[in-house]
């Protein structure tokens, strides 16, 4: 698979003629707009910087949209979400949100997008379906979602093979890339990440920024 990063916490993830998009961003949102075509779009918060599904229905493609918690299958894909809360863009009165955590099957591989989280404790059933991860994305910008300090905890008790920090390009508050590789020691800069399950072998925490 191929995973590319598209600004704010949109990743697209291709595997042969399959694409996959985690928080698509939307033509009125506060990023620029993406435009391309997905099978498969997963939305963690219902909020223009996460949710333009419409912008990658595109190319003859028609994404499949998942739009919250629960579990569901896609061209042999499997998805789990679960039900977490983001306090990314509120509206005014409102002091939280519902965001959704996304556990992903393909390749024999599990790729975990923590969404807007703000929440520092996941849930019992979330702790439980989290058990083993490959690729964990988490946010780190502060600024409704968890602080770098707070992602870089969590990502840990996580134990994932590769940390990919999202939340910084575009969105989130000034240096939180800088504040996050403080926090873990470091970490690799790529353009892509081209994966396949035998690269993970040997890899433990292993922190890759995807530049958008």
């Amino acid at each position: 698979m191929v995973i590319t990063h598209h600004g704010g916490q949109c990743f697209k993830v291709t595997f042969g003629d399959f694409t996959l998009v985690f928080d698509p961003i939307a033509k009125n949102a506060t990023l620029p707009s993406v435009r391309f075509g997905a099978d498969l779009a997963l939305v963690s918060r219902n909020h223009p910087d996460m949710n333009g599904v419409e912008e990658v229905s595109y190319g003859g493609k028609e994404p499949f949209a998942i739009l919250g918690p629960g579990e569901y299958e896609h061209s042999g894909v499997t998805v789990q979400g679960f039900l977490s809360s983001s306090r990314y863009g509120l509206e005014k009165g409102k002091e939280q949100a519902v965001n959704t955590m996304y556990a992903i099957e393909l390749e024999d591989m599990t790729l975990v997008h923590l969404g807007a989280l703000v929440d520092e404790e996941l849930s019992k059933e979330a702790r439980e379906g989290l058990d083993e991860v490959d690729v964990l994305f988490v946010p780190i910008g502060g600024d409704g979602v968890l602080s770098a300090a707070k992602a870089h905890e969590l990502a840990v008790a996580l134990e994932p093979k590769i940390i990919v920090p999202m939340h910084w390009s575009g969105m989130g508050e000034p240096n939180a890339l800088d504040a996050f590789l403080k926090e873990t020691g470091g970490g690799e800069k790529v353009d892509k990440l081209t994966l396949k399950k035998k690269d993970l072998i040997g890899q433990d925490g292993s922190i890759l920024v995807i530049t958008a």
